[in-house]
């Protein structure tokens, strides 16, 4: 995740720096009893470009606004022919049955973006879009489809577009807006796990624009009985079966984000989008044709590929945290990590419980500067990676890398240490609670203080370099 000012990184919220609370420690600092901390603070004073003062939050673009306008619009076209295909009681019936599971499928999804949270207005609007646009435009492009063929086929027309001509039109439709994360916010595709992420927003969104279209149909034609069923079949026992199907093309996306605008990106993506529309047509065509035996082959087919994706979500988050051992040590020098930090950071429950530890000793701000601390690290540590393969620009990279050093340094600020704790840390004891697990104390090395005389300052310490 990241946040943009001016086209580039910038801290997500900033801390006062000479808002710390005098008497009392500081996890952030490392110093001994008795040193004095005035240097400190002067340090992260002299690192700010920005107002210590603001608290930076997402600001849609344009762009975004305009996009969640449209996808909004083709939502309520969408559902308006809905409407009239039935009346207003089995629409509100139908309507309720597709929205009531979408929370806790929603928190499925975003469970998988733990380590490396993605912006929420993009991730908005990829639900928006496939609930919207994409299942709007799919809408017309099947049926115009299926009136063609129904000329020549008759009735067996509806089981030959559902099955080779509804994936393609469906899928494409879908991926579009992950082409646009692409070309628009690629440096937000740090890995599968965000184009996974991405193409199950935008499967979800479509997922349950489409259900209420079926659940209509199987209500006004058929009763209750087959709604029942229908709602077990596509709410139930497949929920997920539109995000799967994307996610390889939001794989296959991710994978050429990461290349240098080649060919191979270009291929790969080809590759995606085939799979999906193939993988799309396997599932209608043996839940058509194939009766029970059809469907059950068809469903170990969908729990395949989530057992697959699941694995490469497992060995991404694995990435990420080899990048963060990798380029957060020399950081330590500059007083921005230590190992019990790397320590913390390299798994979410060493994440979740450094939040629980800076809530209970730092309440709602300190529980926010701790997310942010580890969003901030997790992201400089992308950076470095991005650097290392040449996708991005030295300039760049130290703008991009300034802010998040920055965001890093305030929210350390604001990890009290209770008073109880001090003589344990100054030995190089991290605070219980805040790194369990952690053991070894004397591979524990805090930020050292500078020299005595003047504080220096971070133009003057050269930083790490992006490879």
């Amino acid at each position: 995740m990241a946040v943009h000012v001016s086209g580039w990184v910038a801290p997500i919220r900033s801390y006062r720096a000479d808002a710390v609370p005098r008497g009392r420690a500081f996890y952030g600092e490392g110093l001994r009893a008795g040193e004095d901390r005035t240097w400190a603070v002067g340090y992260i004073r002299g690192m700010a470009s920005l107002d210590p003062r603001a608290v930076l939050k997402e600001r849609p673009s344009i762009g975004l606004i305009s996009g969640l306008v449209v996808a909004g619009l083709c939502a309520l076209v969408s559902l308006s022919f809905d409407v009239l295909d039935g009346d207003p009681v089995q629409f509100s019936i139908a309507l309720v049955l597709a929205v009531a599971p979408v929370p806790l499928l929603l928190a499925g999804v975003l469970a998988l973006d733990r380590m490396e949270p993605e912006p929420r207005a993009n991730l908005v609007f990829a639900f928006a879009w496939g609930a919207g646009v994409a299942v709007l435009v799919a809408g017309i492009l099947n049926s115009l489809n299926l009136l063609l063929l129904e000329r020549w086929l008759g009735r067996s027309a509806h089981d030959l577009v559902a099955t080779f001509g509804a994936p393609p039109v469906e899928e494409t439709m879908k991926g579009l807006v992950l082409l646009g994360l692409l070309w628009f916010r690629r440096q937000e595709l740090d890995g599968p796990t965000d184009g996974i992420i991405y193409a199950g927003m935008v499967g979800l969104g479509f997922a349950m624009s489409e259900n209420v279209s079926y659940y209509i149909s199987a209500l006004s034609e058929n009763g209750p009985e087959v709604l029942a069923a229908t709602v077990v079949l596509r709410g139930v026992l497949s929920p997920f079966a539109h995000p799967l199907f994307t996610s390889l093309i939001g794989m296959s996306v991710a994978y050429a984000a990461a290349q240098r605008r080649n060919a191979s990106g270009v291929v790969m993506i080809i590759f995606g989008w085939v799979g999906a529309m193939i993988m799309h047509g396997i599932w209608n065509g043996f839940a058509l044709f194939g009766g029970l035996g059809g469907l059950a082959v068809a469903y170990l087919l969908l729990m395949i590929l989530l057992i697959i994706e699941l694995i490469v979500i497992i060995r991404d988050r694995r990435r990420i945290v080899g990048l963060i051992n990798r380029y957060l040590p020399p950081y330590e020098a500059h007083g921005l990590i230590n190992q019990a930090d790397i320590f913390m950071l390299s798994s979410l429950r060493g994440r979740r419980q450094a939040r629980v530890w800076a809530k209970a000793h730092g309440g709602r701000a300190g529980v926010r500067a701790m997310a942010d601390y580890q969003l901030a690290a997790t992201e400089l540590g992308l950076l470095h990676a991005r650097a290392a393969r040449g996708g991005v620009e030295e300039p760049a990279f130290r703008t991009a890398q300034r802010s998040l050093v920055e965001l890093m340094a305030y929210a350390r600020m604001s990890f009290p240490l209770p008073d109880r704790h001090r003589d344990s840390a100054a030995r190089g004891v991290p605070p219980p609670g805040y790194a369990s697990g952690y053991g070894a104390p004397n591979r524990w090395a805090g930020p050292q203080p500078p020299p005595p005389g003047r504080p220096p300052h971070p133009h003057e310490q050269e930083p790490p370099h992006p490879g």
